[in-house]
């Protein structure tokens, strides 16, 4: 296999797939990038057994087509100190040894046989298709990844639960203290859900950022495919039924704050400074256009409170929540204004983002309360 490209192309093709292998690979085999030749075409492959990424660029002056196993690490700190030049790859057949030759110099890195690595795994005969728009799949994806958890014993809570119905598309994840729904209207033929894992979520959110055209997913009961302009990422899916999030979405929240989003982000910011580091308990007294938020940690000593302007309509209410949980959800909402819809002290406060104008989409966020010792 012989064949010139550019030197920062191939290292942002390896970048990107590299992002898949795992610091705690079973197989010796997965720590490398299986690196196929066929025409002008260079396909890179990378693979923890769970997620598989196929990236491919155009390359020039193919002599010869091939195949072979380039080691991650080696290959990637190399490319790393190269500036934009063009560069000649010659991989051995027989040896495996992988040449990088350049304008003043060379370099050598011992490579692999290419045979030992796994397949692409296949979806079966009677896969689901459907064709989601990017903005939905980055929207659905950036608005929920960050409620998902990190529970061994519960792994359906470590996904977004993606629930496709023939007039929406509805993203879901939750950790059991906050939860997130974003809904964007979509026409679909089907009536399907899955459960997508965060990593591959996370790697979707980074290459969809360069997509433009619409992304084809295909998906079973066991793996979903998504077909991108330069990319395949194929993953297994999470088994096991989502727990039913409509049923913890409160339906009569009589009470309701509207606030500007930022000056109560920053007001929580600087009263969580003396909140208990166990807890990072913050006390929230709402009433008369106000909303008083205090913190303490009697071990030390500290106290803090601050009082912001707000609208509010309902009665004088008392709630706690954890003050990093509040950051995150008011962090992930894009708009100035949010209103918090609350019940009583005991049942989960809502969050949604106020629009000027009618959305396609409706982002719900939730966030269960915490104890206030009296």
């Amino acid at each position: 296999m012989k064949f010139s490209v550019s030197s920062s192309a191939l290292l942002s093709l390896l970048a990107t797939t590299g992002k898949v292998i795992s610091n705690k690979n079973t197989l010796p085999i997965l720590d490398y990038f299986l690196m196929e030749l066929k025409g002008d075409q260079l396909k890179v492959t990378t693979s923890d057994l769970e997620t598989t990424l196929v990236g491919q660029i155009t390359v020039d002056n193919v002599e010869s087509e091939g195949m072979i196993a380039a080691p991650a690490k080696q290959l990637l700190d190399s490319l790393k100190e190269f500036a934009e030049i063009p560069l000649t790859i010659d991989c051995n057949d027989q040896t495996f040894e992988i040449k990088l030759n350049w304008k003043s110099g060379s370099l050598s890195i011992p490579g692999a046989s290419a045979v030992s690595y796994p397949a692409l795994p296949a979806l079966a005969e009677d896969k689901k298709e459907l064709t989601f728009d990017v903005d939905t799949l980055v929207n659905g994806i950036n608005k929920t990844i960050f409620a998902t958890a990190d529970d061994e014993l519960r792994p359906i809570m470590n996904g977004v639960y993606i629930n496709i119905e023939p007039a929406s598309i509805t993203f879901v994840a939750t950790d059991a203290h906050k939860l997130v729904k974003y809904s964007s209207e979509q026409p679909s033929e089907l009536t399907a859900a899955f459960i997508l894992p965060k990593k591959p979520a996370n790697l979707l959110k980074g290459m969809l950022l360069k997509e433009e055209a619409p992304v084809k997913v295909s998906f079973d009961s066991k793996n979903v495919l998504f077909n991108l302009k330069n990319h395949t990422l194929v993953c297994r899916l999470i088994e096991g039924s989502y727990p039913n999030y409509n049923a913890v979405i409160p339906t009569a929240n009589p009470n309701k704050v509207l606030i500007d989003r930022i000056e109560l982000v920053n007001g929580i910011k600087r009263v969580a400074v003396c909140s208990n580091p166990a807890t990072n308990l913050i006390r929230m007294d709402i009433a008369d256009n106000k909303i008083n938020l205090t913190a303490q940690d009697i071990d030390y000593s500290m106290s803090a409170n601050e009082t912001i302007s707000c609208s509010y309509d309902g009665q004088s209410i008392t709630i706690g929540f954890k003050s990093t949980f509040l950051v995150e959800i008011l962090s992930n909402i894009e708009t100035p204004t949010v209103v918090i819809e609350l019940a009583d002290s005991t049942r989960a406060g809502v969050f949604k983002p106020v629009y000027d104008e009618k959305q396609s989409s409706d982002t719900l966020m939730l966030l269960m309360p915490m104890m206030i010792n009296a």
